[in-house]
């Protein structure tokens, strides 16, 4: 049976849209699980735009919707036309569009909110008993939207390979439990049918990132 899933983008690009190796990849597994795939992402505008050169925010303003196309080729539709219905499967990958765009973790951090129309996707996909997967920061959605879940951002002591580990204590504070692991593996919460990994949370080589979540998208399939 082919599954059908759909893949929530943030924008395009790691410091204000959806982290573009992390979504590549996963549609890459995707497709060779022989997945049908659609994209989604919020039609509204960007927390900000980042000059991706310097690290710095600029003036201008972008739209979600229109940014994501950059990465799903012009073939994504406004989230709120999303009809969990008519999927298997719920992907979200990182980058920090889902701490600017689908949520406000990155200004509010653990007393942050998830957009509405996030949420209610979601809690749709849960409440249906369908799997979801998350990657990188995007666990906090999960963190924040079902209380008591299980989720991963790789390790919770902070070195130069485990930069953002911090996640992992706020993550704890929110009321979740968060499982140590590596990148190249995901963790399975059976209960909520939720598969999470690390991917660029981890300073690794992108083949392993790469690797990480392959494992996650074959087990999000699997459930």
């Amino acid at each position: 049976m082919v599954k059908r899933v759909a893949v929530i983008l943030a924008g395009c690009g790691v410091y204000d849209g959806t982290e573009i190796n992390e979504a590549c990849s996963v549609l890459v597994h995707l497709s060779r699980a022989g997945a049908e795939v659609k994209m989604f992402a919020p039609d509204a505008e960007q927390m900000h735009v980042v000059n991706h050169c310097e690290g710095k925010p600029q003036t201008e303003k972008r739209n979600v919707l229109q940014e994501s196309a950059r990465i799903a080729r012009g073939n994504v539709t406004d989230l709120a036309k999303l009809d969990v219905a008519a999927f298997d499967v719920l992907i979200i990958p990182g980058g920090f569009g889902v701490a600017k765009n689908l949520s406000d973790w990155a200004t509010k951090g653990k007393d942050f909110s998830v957009k509405s129309e996030v949420e209610k996707v979601i809690k749709g996909f849960h409440k249906a008993g369908k799997p979801i997967a998350m990657c990188c920061i995007s666990p906090v959605l999960a963190a924040k939207v079902l209380p008591g879940c299980e989720v991963t951002v790789g390790h919770d002591c902070e070195s130069e390979k485990w930069p953002y580990a911090g996640t992992a204590k706020a993550l704890g504070e929110l009321g979740c439990k968060h499982v140590c692991k590596n990148v190249t593996e995901a963790h399975v919460d059976k209960k909520n049918k939720l598969v999470t990994t690390s991917a660029f949370m981890c300073n690794a080589p992108i083949h392993e990132v790469y690797d990480g979540l392959g494992v996650m998208v074959t087990e999000v399939l699997k459930l």
